[in-house]
């Protein structure tokens, strides 16, 4: 019972260094360690009786090892949700010009573009929203009935999912963003066609503010199709996920 505990730990912990859960990485160490422990306990009718062969420590190594395999693969794979807002915030602030300035990012503590951190904040708000959360803990509990801790061996098609969640994250990334991108476009050729026509008007000053208004605009009114997209890429996500931890065959 001790071995099936440590090694459901390292699955669980593997897995929460990269879920998107707000602040967990900003917040002190003993809270991480806290949560995990807590979910390792939840899963207690979960734990395998482990009957390692000698030598103890050269087979607890080496499962262990494969079960933060399998956490880092559903934490990364998770975190594919999050990384897409965050790409379509980035594309965004650089055609508005919300680029010159910047905000202290609530996860990482560092300098980070307003429409970035405004996408990581609603990113995470949806996680929670959507039961996203409960998903995970979901994914576990199937995870160790499909590959009982100790047993785990990534099947050969395992990184080709992932890298599928990577290419995912880049269209829905793009997808949030070219409307945006598009108006801003439109806005840019008016503003250059009123200029030709009246070269003595001063239309720099007033390109920033406008894009701004504009881009902001634009996120109000697709605002309420960010859940349906969020969710949307969370079925493919977790059923990625479930092929992966072998639940899904």
């Amino acid at each position: 019972m001790v071995f099936g505990f440590v090694l459901v730990l390292a699955r669980v912990t593997g897995a929460f260094i990269f879920v998107p859960l707000p602040g967990i990485h900003s917040g002190p160490d003993i809270a991480r360690a806290l949560l995990a422990f807590s979910v390792t306990l939840a899963l207690f009718p979960r734990w395998p009786q482990v009957n390692l062969a000698e030598p103890y420590l050269g087979g607890l190594v080496v499962a262990m090892m494969a079960e933060l395999t399998l956490g880092l693969t559903i934490g990364v794979a998770v975190s594919v949700l999050s990384e897409s807002f965050l790409m379509a915030g980035q594309i965004i602030g650089l055609q508005a010009g919300f680029g010159y300035a910047s905000m202290v990012d609530p996860s990482t503590q560092a300098d980070s573009g307003l429409l970035v951190v405004l996408a990581q904040l609603t990113a995470g708000m949806l996680f929670f929203a959507l039961g996203l959360d409960r998903e995970v803990i979901r994914a576990f509990v199937r995870s160790l009935d499909a590959f009982p801790a100790g047993s785990f061996a990534l099947a050969p098609g395992g990184a080709e999912q992932i890298l599928r969640l990577g290419s995912g994250m880049f269209s829905v990334g793009l997808q949030l963003a070219l409307p945006a991108v598009a108006l801003l476009m439109l806005v840019d050729l008016a503003l250059a066609l009123l200029g030709r026509l009246n070269q003595q008007l001063q239309l720099l000053m007033l390109a920033f503010p406008v894009k701004m208004m504009a881009a902001v605009a634009m996120l109000a009114a697709l605002a309420v199709l960010f859940p349906h997209v969020f969710r949307g890429y969370s079925q493919q996500v977790f059923g990625r996920v479930a092929m992966v931890a072998g639940f899904g065959r």
